[in-house]
This record gives structure tokens, sequence and C-alpha cells, in this order.
């Protein structure tokens, strides 16, 4: 059931505060073409964790829905790989169309984060700490799904909800 949206809102948005107010676990995504990064919030919003990567597979979603049942999520955020302009090209329009997938996968309203610069970020951050070749490789998506789901729980801008379901 769609919730309706404030008067002077447009159905799909939802303000900074409501979504601030909103408790409940976030599952952020990290789409690559061979893996899917993964992280989850507390249910506060206060403190994240990454998740181990998935392959993405034709039923990548059904796995998500299923994920995000176990984990009892409330809410997706996904990565949106805008241009360094921040315009949106071929790898934003796939990202938008795999998020409208989940969330009908799932039935959770999903958000969209600019993820520019996440994997270089995380890749450094993993490096720092010592990671490299496969360990590396393994932890990247993930790492940088916690970064974005680090930069959507903390930014002060309204956000844009592609689906809400609630």
């Amino acid at each position: 059931m769609r919730r309706k949206a404030p008067a002077g809102h447009d159905q799909t948005e939802l303000s900074y505060n409501e979504r601030a107010m909103s408790k409940g676990r976030v599952l952020a995504i990290d789409l690559g073409a061979r893996r899917i990064g993964l992280a989850v919030s507390d249910e506060l919003r206060f403190t994240a964790r990454p998740l181990p990567a998935i392959r993405r597979t034709n039923q990548f979603t059904a796995h998500l829905a299923a994920l995000c049942r176990e984990l009892e999520v409330s809410a997706i955020v996904i990565g949106l790989p805008l241009r360094m302009d921040g315009s949106e090209g071929e790898a934003a329009q796939q990202a938008r169309a795999a998020a409208e997938e989940i969330g009908q996968a799932t039935g959770l309203p999903v958000y969209l984060q600019d993820e520019r610069l996440t994997t270089r970020e995380a890749e450094e951050v993993l490096r720092e700490a010592g990671f490299r070749g496969d360990a590396l490789r393994q932890r990247l998506d993930s790492a940088a799904a916690l970064i974005i789901l680090r930069d959507f729980l903390s930014r002060d801008a309204p956000e844009t909800c592609l689906l809400d379901r609630s």
C-alpha cells in the first residue's frame, strides 16, 4: 500500500525529517556487474556493518528479498553511479532499473544515493587496513556499500524515494 504524501509533496518524495524519524534497519547495495556489495544499519540507524557480497545472478532480487526478510530491513538504499559532472549515464540508468526491480521484489521503500568515488574510498580504507589482492577484492564491494550507507544516513538534504511501499 502506498502512503499518501503530505500536501505539497510529490508522492515519491520524503523529506529528510520524515526519513530521519523512521526507524528500522537500512540495507545498502552497491551494484556491480559480477558482485553486489551489501551493508546494513542497526535498527536505530546509528551504526552499520558490511555483509558478505553476493554474486549477481538472474535470481539476485529474490536473494535480496529473502535477506531483507531475514534481517528485518525497513528500507533499501542503492548506490547511483553518477558521472563526475553529476549527470546520469548508462550505469545510472541500469541502477535505476535494478532499484525498481528490487523494490518490486521486496515491497520496501528504495532510495538512491550518489555513489561517486565510493569504490576508490573503500579501496583506500582497505589498503590502509592492510588488505591486498584477493582479500581486498573480496571486501571491496561491501566496503563501498558501507560508505553508501554512511553517506545516506548522514545526509542533511531531502532524499528522493524511488519507490515508497509503506
